[in-house]
C-alpha cells in the first residue's frame, strides 16, 4: 500500500470523525452531563413519525381526539384536557383506493371483536372465512375494535405484527395489541377521529 492510500484514508478518516463530533449532543460547560439541545435541533424521532399538533387538525378535543396519519404510518391521540397525548405506530391501507381520509367518530368499542369480511375482500380473497370469532389468535381485528362513523372502518389491534409500520389492511388503522389496549382505555364513544 502506497503512502498516497494511507493519507488520503487518513484524512477521510478524520473528516467523518469531525462530522461525527458535531452530531454529538451538547453539554454544559461547566463539565456537567446535563444535556442541552441544540437551538437548530428537529423534532423527529428515529422511525420518522411527523410531530403533530392537535390545533392543526381539530378546533378542540372535546371528548379525546384521534389522529391517523397514513404518510407517516403513526396514530396520535390527545386527551380531551390534553394532559395525555400518545403516539402509536400503525399498518394503513394497502392502496389509495382502499384509504378513507376525512372526519368521523368513535360509535363503538368492541373487545375480542368478531371479524367478517366485506363482500369486497372475500371477492379478493375467496379462500378466506367468513367469519373469525373474537378471541381467536388468528383474528385480525387483534383484542379490540374502535369502530368508526363510516362501515366497515375500524381502528383495531392485530395479533400479526409484521403489518405495523406497513401498507398492509384493507382499509382499517391497525396497533400493536398493547397500544390498543392503552387505547380502548383512553377513547370512549364520541371521540372524535381524522385520517389524513
Amino acid at each position: 500500500m502506497s503512502n498516497d492510500t494511507v493519507n488520503r484514508r487518513a484524512v477521510l478518516g478524520a473528516a467523518v470523525g469531525v462530522a461525527g463530533l458535531a452530531a454529538l449532543p451538547a453539554f454544559a460547560q461547566d463539565g456537567s452531563t446535563e444535556f442541552t439541545e441544540p437551538a437548530t435541533s428537529v423534532r423527529n424521532n428515529i422511525s420518522s413519525f411527523r410531530m403533530l399538533q392537535w390545533q392543526d387538525y381539530f378546533d378542540n378535543t372535546r371528548n379525546g381526539a384521534i389522529l391517523a396519519d397514513t404518510t407517516s404510518r403513526a396514530l396520535h391521540f390527545w386527551s380531551e384536557d390534553q394532559s395525555i397525548y400518545r403516539l402509536y405506530p400503525t399498518s394503513v391501507p394497502l392502496t389509495e383506493e382502499l384509504t378513507r381520509r376525512g372526519v368521523t367518530s368513535v360509535i363503538q368499542k368492541v373487545e375480542n371483536p368478531t371479524w367478517r369480511p366485506t363482500a369486497s375482500m372475500l371477492q379478493r380473497h375467496p379462500e378466506w372465512p367468513a367469519v373469525v370469532e373474537g378471541g381467536a389468535p388468528d383474528n385480525p381485528l387483534g383484542v379490540r375494535a374502535l369502530y368508526l362513523g363510516w362501515p366497515a372502518y375500524r381502528i383495531h389491534g392485530t395479533h400479526d405484527t409484521r403489518k405495523i409500520g406497513r401498507r398492509s389492511s384493507s382499509g382499517c388503522i391497525g396497533l400493536y395489541n398493547e397500544h390498543i389496549l392503552e387505547l380502548y382505555g383512553f377513547a370512549k364513544v364520541g371521540t372524535q377521529v381524522r385520517l389524513i
